[in-house]
């Protein structure tokens, strides 16, 4: 499987992401600087975390318009695997690869601290080797997911949402819920379940230095998906 990652001024958490693609494919993903153009054929993209371009605008939204981003919608519009996690997320709702918005966090305070999360669709080429409850760390200051009615409606219908705040047991409710977000979303599919965009960093669940390994899943699923 090739998979390319890119890297933004200020992204932080592309070698993690690297680590974690490594430690399922037996190779090194490549990284591609912002300003490249020719991403080649990658079965995956991933958008990783960090504070591309210091978040002076909303998050993600100057990354949204980095040279590098209108491959990444070509080959996502022709079928190629995303993934964008925490500031990737945040330029998928930019380029409008996905929907809603990401608003400051409840508290108006960057949190990090782990969370669980509960599966909300099992079948997909992200999730089906995923725990049905998961813990994983959060390290975000804007990652309160906000859509309007009709669109957290779509989500549902389309069993479009990935991931849920949860307890411990697999409870979702406010009290999991560490940010904020409508109905305790914590990521989220295109209607082609292609492109998964999500808060929280599973590549930092899959080390045996880590807290946990219990992020690899998703790393996995992607790969014998894409296999």
């Amino acid at each position: 499987m090739k998979a390319s990652i890119i890297l933004f001024p200020g992204s932080n958490r592309e070698k993690d992401m690297a680590m974690a693609l490594e430690s399922v494919t037996g190779s090194a993903p490549a990284i591609v600087w912002h300003k490249d153009t020719d991403l080649g054929n990658p079965d995956l993209i991933v958008l990783p975390g960090g504070f591309s371009y210091g978040d002076y605008l909303r998050c993600g939204a100057m990354a949204a318009h980095s040279p590098v981003m209108k491959e990444v919608i070509r080959l996502a519009a022709r079928g190629t695997r995303v993934l964008g996690v925490c500031n990737g997320f945040q330029m998928l709702v930019e380029t409008h690869l996905l929907p809603g918005a990401l608003l400051r966090n409840r508290s108006l305070k960057f949190m990090c601290k782990q969370v669980y999360l509960k599966r909300e669709n099992a079948t997909s080429s992200f999730t089906k080797n995923v725990g049905d409850v998961i813990r994983v760390p959060i390290a975000h200051g804007e990652g309160n997911f906000f859509a309007d009615k009709d669109t957290l409606l779509k989500l549902k219908d389309e069993d479009g949402i990935a991931f849920r705040y949860c307890d411990s047991s697999g409870i979702v409710s406010e009290d999991a819920n560490p940010n904020g977000s409508a109905d305790n979303i914590a990521g989220i599919f295109n209607t082609e379940k292609t492109i998964l965009g999500m808060m929280p960093h599973p590549e930092n669940a899959t080390q045996d230095w880590q807290a946990n390994k219990q992020g690899l899943g998703l790393f996995e699923t992607i790969v014998n998906t894409l296999a």
